[in-house]
């Protein structure tokens, strides 16, 4: 057996790796069982990691918290680091808090604590924590606003405080936090739920470095960074050297009516990989723009998707260069709006799938649904208390090189849940009248798409109102290596007035309800995989059988005769 940095032999190494991605993924345990808002609780819109003590780099992200966040928790780890050099550095016991999206990454909405973790009196690493909160301020409940031109439009900016100090809980901060949305219960469960992460994580790694000692323990995170890295460059040097291109769209900013273009030129060199958007669209007045950390973390999500065994830390980075372009949609600063930022990561990581497709179809797959269908529903109890729904559906998963894509499965910039409907039927009023498959959603292929699915909610309460973010209601998700693209996505309300279109699409706010008004969702599929026509009558014939197909698409999408596909 062969001894690796340190002495540390590969055994050890091997222990170690699962004892901290264990750690990490009991900080998430302990958040989902113990926050108030069903979006952590239950969709598990969260994520904690283990970041460097000087860079904020990430050295351990778990397997249940949402991959985007432990990318850009990198960015939230470098904050909380400058903040605790202007303060005078940090000490055993802090705690910031804050959910800039700038330098933090993602959007408002996503609340994160970064506590130092302290071997005696040397600073060790960083312990951080991110969770989705109901609501924080802004025009719009749940912040979802597709109007809005500027950040205050969207919620309150909380620039990084000291939550605790020397262990000491602030509690004005508690109260700020508390008073800036319209779920003040929720805001006050969440928060605490988060400490309670960091303090199991601050006594989890103890145990940890109690045993093996704290040399062997950085010994073991750097070992597995270079790990991430030499695994990154080897996969990368399985691609054809060479430049290879994609380019997407999404629909409109939510202010101007305009398709939004997203370019890529991807360029393979040896072991070396370049990702250049400079193509891309320059900033726009609607909040699908985001911040250069949130868009690298989409990169890292898509290099995770492709190079599935490279260990999940920053080393993945390394071989990787990522170019974007100064001003554009993946460069916001404040005051632009972010709050759309998973549509447009989305497509960031459908245009690497289709980029690398071209030179190695077999990594790749064709593209998710490409969109959140983000949905907010506010009104007042019978006694005056606001409620605020705020959740997100699912979709087809793109067709892979070797399987049908996944039937409404959620977006692969997460693994997060889609709430349960009793979940939201027991939290607020409405009822779930329809939640199916959707037919034909899938785009064709080798192997199909995955099918998306269609959603009417009923309103049970005497009044609200409803405001819709999402996008793929014009541009389909695209198949690769031959594959077609899927069903576009589409949102509709029927309200006192009468049936409400989405005037943008997939983009809209302030839709007045009244009880019995429903709302009505078909999310798209995923893009196909291969030729059609390569498809395997059997499973033509089982999509038939099943309701995932009809008649009619099997003959237009596949060229088939449903009536000879019976027998099979």
């Amino acid at each position: 057996m062969t001894a690796g940095r340190a002495g540390l032999d590969p055994v050890t190494l091997a222990v170690l790796q699962g004892r901290f991605e264990q750690l990490v993924d009991e900080m998430d345990a302990t958040l989902f069982r113990s926050a108030f808002n069903p979006i952590i609780a239950e969709a598990h819109d969260a994520s904690h990691a283990i970041h460097h003590p000087v860079t904020g780099a990430t050295l351990v992200q778990g397997a249940s918290g949402l991959p985007v966040f432990a990318g850009a928790l990198a960015g939230a780890a470098a904050l909380a680091i400058d903040a605790a050099a202007a303060s005078g550095g940090p000490a055993p016991g802090d705690v910031w808090v804050f959910n800039d999206p700038y330098r933090g990454g993602t959007h408002l909405n996503d609340m994160k604590l970064v506590e130092p973790y302290f071997c005696g009196e040397e600073l060790f690493c960083w312990l951080a924590s991110v969770g989705h909160y109901t609501d924080v301020g802004g025009a719009v409940p749940g912040n979802y606003n597709p109007s809005a031109t500027e950040s205050p439009q969207e919620g309150v900016l909380i620039p990084p405080m000291k939550l605790r100090h020397r262990g000491e809980l602030r509690t004005d901060v508690v109260d700020l936090i508390r008073s800036i949305g319209r779920v003040p219960t929720d805001a006050y469960g969440d928060l605490n739920a988060q400490l309670n992460a960091l303090d199991l994580g601050r006594r989890r790694l103890g145990e940890v470095i109690g045993e093996y000692g704290a040399p062997t323990v950085a010994a073991a995170f750097a070992e597995l960074t270079d790990r991430a890295a030499r695994l990154m460059r080897a996969g990368i040097a399985s691609v054809p050297d060479g430049t290879y291109a994609a380019e997407d769209f999404l629909d409109n900013d939510g202010i101007a009516d305009e398709p939004i273009p997203i370019t890529l030129e991807l360029r393979v060199s040896g072991e070396n990989m370049a990702m250049d958007f400079s193509g891309t669209s320059a900033a726009v007045a609607g909040p699908v723009n985001i911040s250069a950390v949130t868009a690298r973390a989409a990169c890292y999500v898509a290099l995770k998707h492709l190079f599935a065994d490279v260990p999940a830390n920053s080393g993945c980075l390394e071989p990787v260069e990522i170019i974007i372009p100064a001003g554009s949609l993946l460069d916001a600063a404040w005051p632009r709006p972010v709050g759309g930022y998973t549509e447009t990561i989305l497509r960031v990581m459908d245009v690497i799938f289709r980029a690398v497709a071209e030179a190695a179809p077999e990594r790749s797959n064709g593209c998710s649904y490409g969109t959140i269908n983000a949905l907010s529903v506010a009104g007042r109890r019978p006694d005056g208390r606001r409620w605020v729904m705020f959740t997100f559906y699912g979709g087809g998963l793109g067709g892979s090189p070797v399987s049908d894509g996944l039937n409404h499965g959620n977006a692969p910039l997460s693994t997060a849940t889609i709430p349960p409907v009793e979940i939201l039927e027991a939290a607020y009023p409405v009822r779930y009248t329809k939640w199916a498959l959707r037919p034909d959603s899938g785009g064709p292929g080798r192997f199909r798409g995955g099918l998306g699915a269609e959603y009417e909610i009923e309103l049970l309460a005497e009044a609200a109102e409803a405001f819709a973010f999402a996008d793929r209601g014009r541009f389909a998700p695209r198949g690769v290596a031959g594959g077609g693209p899927a069903a576009c996505n589409r949102v509709a309300f029927d309200a006192p007035g009468g049936a409400v279109e989405v005037p943008l699409v997939s983009k809209i706010t302030g839709v007045e309800l009244e009880r019995g008004s429903r709302i009505r969702i078909w999310s798209p599929g995923g893009g196909g995989y291969g030729d059609p026509a390569d498809r395997d009558p059997a499973a033509l014939a089982r999509d038939l059988r099943l309701g995932y197909a009809t008649p009619d698409h099997v003959r237009r999408a596949y060229g088939a005769d449903p009536a000879e596909l019976d027998a099979l």
